[in-house]
């Protein structure tokens, strides 16, 4: 008789021992997701040992994936923006925009198609929501408040931006393999189904407020089924769907609700996101990403955390500079969603999103660790540590 416990029993093994090297690497001063990226490499079919059942894995990262999305969407609140840092709401664009175009017109020139070079490029581009959570949340954190709320929101923006910019550059880079028509038609489907959600999901959850397990019921199902469905409407990656999605119902009195109700599925599900992309690494062929690796770390240090900290120093924002352009500079889980697109169409090469990877986990843990080390002594104008 068949039966799932070996494949439960397979999870939940997955789950502790993320957990306990979560527990480890915080002990270190390192971000948990580092410990969670290394459970990854270890069960992973590139490395001896235990091989993990990663078809499973991946099942349950997608959803942590679209939850962490979702969730990411409705915390966003364009109107708190733009009244205490109305700069934000040009500059966060701004880097975007010129970030992708030179990470993406120097992947070109390396060689890369132009399709997998733009997402290349808006990879590069995006910070990852999570982490910059954890950095403004952190009990280590050095971060004063200004810089908490400009990081937060420099990060919601990237993500705002950064879906508008994945939609257009998956439409014409014909990922979904339709007409432009079509696709075109598929688009303002998908952007229907999430207006309607916009005007259905909150009116549903008020009147389940008092039943606490329908509400929860209602609005993990609801971030699943209207990012699925608009993800085949529109022909875009799912991911990208339950963000637009969050995005809509954000306005909603019961979104804050919502929102909490669904943190402790999110953070259970992207622990295995993260044990997903540390699966993924191959170290065999790092040594031949070796140069693609070194291009993308340069590319965050120059167009990113450069970029960044001259935009917010020339227009003397309420903010540490130094720790706000450090704070932003890795690559997080936006950028793992367009490079497994990319590499699915055939964009990118193994070496390129291997590559990518392994920036993903470089940049994580350098901009964890140097945030708080930019804060420890004092801060300057420039808002980098003095000299001593």
């Amino acid at each position: 008789m068949e039966t799932t416990a070996p494949a439960i029993a397979e999870l939940g093994l997955v789950l502790l021992v993320a957990a306990g090297a979560g527990w480890v690497a915080r002990r270190l001063g390192l971000p948990a997701v580092v410990g969670y990226l290394a459970v990854g490499l270890a069960i992973s079919p590139f490395t001896p040992g235990y091989i993990a059942d990663r078809h499973q894995l991946q099942l349950f990262a997608d959803l942590g994936v679209v939850l962490l999305l979702f969730e990411v969407g409705i915390e966003v609140d364009l109107g708190r923006l733009r009244r205490e840092h109305g700069p934000l709401l040009w500059l966060a664009p701004l880097q975007l925009i010129a970030s992708t175009v030179v990470v993406g017109v120097a992947a070109l020139i390396l060689g890369l198609p132009p399709f997998g070079a733009a997402i290349v490029g808006l990879g590069v581009a995006m910070s990852s929501s999570v982490v910059i959570v954890n950095i403004t949340r952190s009990r280590r954190r050095t971060t004063d408040p200004a810089t908490d709320r400009a990081l937060l929101g420099w990060s919601v923006l990237q993500d705002v931006g950064g879906v508008l910019l994945a939609v257009a550059v998956l439409t014409a880079g014909g990922v979904s393999d339709r007409p432009l028509p079509l696709a075109v038609a598929g688009l303002v489907g998908a952007l229907a189904i999430v207006l309607a959600a916009a005007l259905l999901v909150p009116f549903v959850l008020r009147r389940l407020r008092a039943d606490h397990d329908l509400f929860l019921i209602v609005s993990v199902a609801s971030g699943l089924a209207v990012a699925a469905v608009a993800s085949i409407a529109g022909g875009i990656p799912m991911a990208l769907a339950a963000f637009a999605a969050g995005l809509a119902i954000t306005e909603s009195p019961d979104a804050a609700e919502a929102r909490r109700r669904l943190l402790p599925f999110r953070d259970l599900l992207a622990v295995l996101f993260f044990v997903v992309i540390g699966s993924l690494i191959d170290p065999g062929i790092l040594g031949d990403a070796a140069p693609w690796l070194a291009f993308f770390l340069v590319a965050v240090i120059v167009a990113k955390v450069g970029l960044v900290y001259v935009l917010a120093t020339v227009t003397r924002m309420e903010a540490r500079p130094g720790q706000l352009a450090i704070g932003l500079g890795q690559i997080g889980e936006f950028s793992f969603v367009l490079a497994s697109v990319a590499a699915a169409q055939g964009a990118i090469d193994r070496q390129v999103y291997v590559a990518l990877l392994a920036a993903v986990v470089v940049t994580i843990l350098g901009s964890t660790i140097l945030v708080r080390l930019a804060g420890t002594r004092p801060m300057g104008d420039s808002g980098l540590p003095e000299a001593a």
